[in-house]
């Protein structure tokens, strides 16, 4: 199989990039901005690995990789890479700000996946893995409505991409997992971390590892597995 990971150098996406990898029958292709040493060190590493450029906030790169797309005609696509958010209360918020933030963040997961569909659909085969996070339920953290809400609104695209191509044998499932001590959270205070691994059901906290493996899982599984939210925090919400 052909898979193509979008911000596979780094954080979870590195974790992910190196579980596929290991499988030595796929090809990954991974997108990567600023992680380059990563990304090199991936590509050395693994010989079935290809790392591609693309930065989100450029027009150009982004329909360089939705041309390259039909060169490597992918058979996954894994929705990962994000390029970040302010983390503020709504109210102080820039309605600029955040439109600007959907444009990185939503704008270019939605190009990708509507270039993966129109490839697939050919084939009459697909799988669409999105990573979202389980911020999405229950109660949000302070500061995140930006992320949040932009999670949300892919969790409500994921599931009419579901039901609009199972006919095709394409699957849309997304994988949601708490927090985890990665380049995007490097700024959360300690305290505050250490105040979540204390109240943890198992006193530690998720590692992009062991999304990895449930990323690796929707990778193998049936088609018959499909619309389907992976929450992955220890039960630490139950909806």
């Amino acid at each position: 199989m052909n898979i193509l990971i979008t911000g596979g150098a780094s954080g979870l996406g590195e974790s992910i990039t190196r579980a596929l990898a290991a499988e030595e029958q796929d090809r990954i292709f991974f997108t990567y901005n600023k992680s380059h040493l990563g990304a090199a060190e991936l590509s050395v590493k693994f010989p079935n690995v290809v790392g591609i450029h693309c930065d989100f906030e450029s027009e150009s790169s982004l329909e360089s990789l939705l041309v390259k797309m039909e060169e490597i005609k992918p058979t996954i696509l894994i929705n990962n890479a994000f390029a970040g958010f302010e983390k503020k209360h709504f109210h102080k918020m820039s309605p600029e700000a955040i439109l600007n933030s959907f444009r990185l963040n939503v704008i270019p997961v939605i190009k990708i996946t509507q270039k993966a569909l129109l490839l697939f659909r050919k084939e009459r085969f697909g799988k669409i893995i999105t990573i979202l996070s389980s911020a999405i339920i229950n109660k949000p953290p302070i500061g995140w409505s930006e992320y949040v809400a932009q999670k949300n609104y892919l969790l409500s695209l994921h599931k009419s991409w579901a039901i609009e191509n199972a006919a095709f044998h394409i699957t849309s499932n997304v994988v949601s997992p708490a927090f985890m001590e990665t380049n995007m959270n490097s700024e959360t205070d300690e305290r505050i971390v250490e105040t979540m691994r204390d109240q943890h059901p198992l006193k530690q906290l998720l590692k992009p590892d062991e999304v990895a493996e449930s990323v690796r899982f929707l990778t193998r599984c049936s088609q018959q597995i499909n619309g389907s939210n992976f929450i992955i925090n220890a039960a630490s919400d139950v909806i």
